[in-house]
């Protein structure tokens, strides 16, 4: 009667988590962010606040795809070992 191993219906279990997804729409959003922002940016009077937020919203899509990276990095280390211990 139930459709996976834990016994819930109609959940969606993720291998790596839900820190991993969440991460990648967070990284693509300001990415995003960044590609709108940046034309008004550079097609205006030249100022300090308008060329700042593209170059936030880029540094906010990089730090999302860096902890990305290192939460994968951890649980492909934590799964090798727990494989190994067996």
């Amino acid at each position: 009667m139930s459709d996976d191993a834990t016994g819930r219906r109609g959940s969606v279990v993720y291998p790596d988590g839900y820190a991993v997804p969440i991460t990648g729409l967070l990284s693509l959003m300001f990415a995003v962010m960044a590609g709108v922002a940046a034309y008004p940016a550079l097609s205006g009077s030249p100022d300090l606040t308008s060329l700042s937020l593209p170059v936030i919203f880029g540094l906010a899509s990089l730090y999302c795809m860096r902890l990305r990276s290192r939460y994968r990095t951890k649980r492909e280390r934590g799964s090798s070992d727990e494989s190994d211990g067996s």
